[in-house]
């Protein structure tokens, strides 16, 4: 087993979604152990409502293993887990179409500096403008990789498991 990987979904989303199912399949297939926290009741509070709930949800889930996982999220799923990495270790960060904050929620995106990060997200995403993230890349200097398609990014699944796949890689030479 190479370690721990958590997938967190998106808002009207949920653990058996697109993405996060894609990419845990590869990461089993590598001899990863996947989790994918179920969020369902969290979001029905809403979008600001849901942020504290699953950043306990997920805090919780990655305290209870034995070294820090990698957080890969999508959307909502990216926000909760920038915020988590700022409260517990974790090995690196994966986030596609990343909010840069969500409205009636006070705390805006952040991750911890020394965590390796890698960003997805699409040029003609209307849900998260591409400007917030891309200014928080900007200043950290963080890989921020930017694709012609949409929030869903679901045009861009061959490109997002090939950066997948290569920061698995990363994180296992370097375990």
């Amino acid at each position: 087993m190479r370690g721990q990987i958590i997938l967190s979904h998106g808002s009207d989303s949920g653990p058996d979604a697109t993405k996060v199912s894609m990419l845990a399949a590869l990461a089993e297939s590598l001899g990863w152990r996947t989790q994918r926290p179920d969020y369902r009741s969290d979001d029905a509070r809403g979008h600001a409502g849901s942020v504290a709930p699953r950043i306990a949800r997920l805090r919780a889930t990655i305290e209870a293993l034995d070294a820090p996982p990698l957080l890969v999220g999508s959307s909502m799923g990216a926000f909760v887990s920038g915020l988590a990495s700022l409260d517990v270790p974790v090995a690196g960060l994966l986030l596609l179409a990343t909010p840069s904050a969500i409205p009636g929620y006070p705390r805006p995106f952040d991750l911890r500096r020394e965590v390796p990060t890698m960003l997805i997200h699409g040029w003609r995403d209307d849900v998260c403008p591409l400007a917030g993230v891309h200014a928080l890349a900007a200043q950290r200097r963080l890989p921020l990789l930017v694709l012609d398609d949409d929030h869903r990014l679901g045009a861009s699944m061959d490109v997002i498991t090939v950066q997948f796949r290569q920061m698995l890689d990363r994180l296992a030479a370097g375990a």
